[in-house]
């Protein structure tokens, strides 16, 4: 194989599978991981491929910006309804507490709780908030401060200094990324600390999230991947990326 036809292959090896290693794509093609590594500084300067810590991702997975709640909501819709409907079943017991960030398919798992099932829940998104006030087996804390309005979620020091002293039966988490390497990540900074302070005052977190994330990088790293306990996403996660996230302990469940 010539390194023109290589380079080409490499590029839509990772267009597929939304990450490659150095060390996969070495041995996919039989070359030293030195001249992987020159092939993928060609098709970075190119603009074909970004390199990240240990491989490369496809071009456009590394972004600054984020969609809308409207644009969000209608996305992958219905992998986000079977995702929701599944995460369900991991709620705590009657009595117990759970935490729900702020996202769509989050918001989702809401008509899913059962109306017998006692709950103290705490959430920083307004619509989930809204969703939850009238329903009489919940006992709803609305974290303050600052609302984005792109996402409709209280973030700021308000909310941390309430997520400092608490400590969850679950949490229900959104991202707009996940990766073995950078964790889940988010484009905002103070979402990202409203994030990280939700991961750690949980004592299980499940994260949903369809499989158009996997492999995504955003700009700000708020958990590390092994902080995860469960993965609920779609049927398109590939097997690979399944064994990855298997690897570092983490449930992966097919919705």
């Amino acid at each position: 194989m010539y390194p023109e036809e290589r380079q080409q292959a490499v590029t839509t090896l990772i267009s597929q599978r939304g990450r490659m290693s150095v060390a996969d794509l070495s041995d996919t093609f039989g070359v030293t991981t030195e001249t992987v590594r020159r092939d993928l500084a060609l098709l970075e300067r190119l603009g074909h491929v970004r390199r990240v810590h240990g491989g490369a991702v496809p071009a456009g997975s590394l972004t600054v910006t984020e969609p809308g709640m409207t644009e969000r909501d209608h996305t992958r819709a219905e992998q986000k309804d079977r995702i929701a409907k599944r995460a369900a079943t991991y709620l705590p017991p009657s009595g117990g507490s759970v935490l729900f960030d702020a996202g769509t398919t989050t918001g989702r798992i809401i008509p899913e709780l059962p109306s017998d099932l006692d709950l103290t829940v705490i959430t920083n998104s307004v619509p989930i908030a809204a969703r939850l006030a009238g329903l009489n087996s919940v006992t709803l804390h609305m974290l303050g401060g600052r609302v984005r309005g792109i996402t409709q979620a209280a973030v700021g020091e308000e909310a941390l200094r309430i997520l400092d002293v608490l400590r969850v039966d679950v949490a229900f988490i959104g991202t707009n990324a996940l990766s073995v390497g950078h964790g889940l990540s988010t484009p905002d900074t103070e979402e990202a600390a409203v994030k990280r302070a939700m991961v750690r005052c949980a004592n299980h977190v499940v994260v949903v999230a369809d499989s158009s994330k996997v492999g995504r990088e955003h700009l700000v790293s708020f958990a590390p991947i092994h902080s995860v306990d469960i993965l609920v996403t779609d049927a398109d996660i590939s097997s690979a990326d399944r064994a990855h996230f298997h690897d570092q302990g983490i449930e992966v469940v097919i919705a």
